[in-house]
């Protein structure tokens, strides 16, 4: 596909850079910026100057080329490309696995609202929105015919997909395992007051001030994060046809419309980023009253 398609992020980072009286000066604060999985990237480090800093950055650069290599629906040499395109992968990396894990998780839990074997339908439409049409009614019912996670095989050998065609995206789970993966490595070496927004955003510690760091919701709220993860989807954050009212999320089970529900984005805090990030994708579809039957202790759903 020619034209990149991703998740628009419905959370704004409001988090300025306060600062923290020592020894008369303010406390450093060092920011990168980037992309990664075709989202935008940014992650903010308190105590550390930029100089300092550089080297760390590298490193981040370094984990999310190697994690894009993996999941990355727009590179033709990813892991994931491999899969999509033979129906088969070997030797499938520890993260592959993981990330298949969680998602086998999710879509129990969800009953089946999460599935990532839904790349088939978006596929389709985007496509047909590149040519200016509309796929028919018998090319959606083939696309739907392959959707289902129950036909991934998945073991430390190899992944398989028992129906021809079948195809995996990982764009609501993916950018919120990256952002774990990038604030592990950061607690690694020794940082705690960190903000991380690899798409999704995951908070460690306090900003520079000793609050909590500021996020802004979609409906002009804010609140605070501290030690936990927050990830937001909504029906119409990107449309794969605009025209047409059709948005990026496609309900698995066919259940109701897809682009043209009320624009609600549900954000979700929990302590993993990847868990947010897929549940998240799944409330959007379930809406408040479905996802109550969700919830746990560690997991809160706010609606914007």
């Amino acid at each position: 596909m020619a034209r990149m398609i991703t998740r628009r992020r419905a959370l704004l980072i409001a988090a300025a850079a306060c600062v923290l009286p020592t020894l008369g000066r303010a406390a450093p604060l060092a920011r990168w910026q980037g992309h990664a999985l075709g989202a935008h990237a940014e992650i903010k480090l308190v105590g550390l100057s930029a100089a300092e800093a550089a080297p760390l950055f590298a490193r981040i650069e370094a984990e999310l080329g190697r994690l894009e290599a993996e999941f990355s629906l727009y590179r033709s040499d990813s892991a994931l490309a491999r899969l999509n395109r033979e129906g088969r992968l070997n030797a499938p990396s520890p993260e592959m696995l993981e990330v298949l894990s969680l998602a086998q998780s999710v879509h129990h839990r969800t009953e089946g609202l999460f599935d990532p074997t839904v790349q088939p339908l978006f596929a389709l439409h985007a496509r047909h929105f590149a040519a200016g049409t509309l796929p028919e009614a018998g090319e959606i019912a083939a696309a739907r015919a392959l959707i289902g996670l129950a036909g991934v095989e998945v073991s430390a050998a190899e992944i398989v997909f028992r129906k021809p065609g079948m195809a995996l995206t990982m764009n609501g789970i993916a950018q919120g395992f990256v952002t774990d993966r990038v604030a592990a490595l950061l607690q690694s070496e020794g940082l705690r007051d960190v903000l991380v927004d690899i798409g999704e955003i995951r908070a460690l510690g306090l900003r520079p001030d000793g609050d909590g760091w500021h996020v802004g919701l979609s409906d002009g709220s804010r609140l605070k994060l501290r030690a936990c993860a927050i990830a937001s989807s909504s029906l119409t954050g990107t449309m794969v046809n605009p025209a047409a009212g059709i948005g990026h999320i496609f309900n698995p089970l066919g259940e109701g419309p897809t682009a043209r529900a009320p624009a609600l984005t549900a954000n979700v805090i929990h302590r993993r980023a990847a868990v947010a990030d897929a549940f998240s994708t799944a409330a959007v579809l379930a809406g408040p009253e479905r996802v109550e039957t969700w919830a746990e202790d560690e997991m809160q759903v706010i609606w914007s």
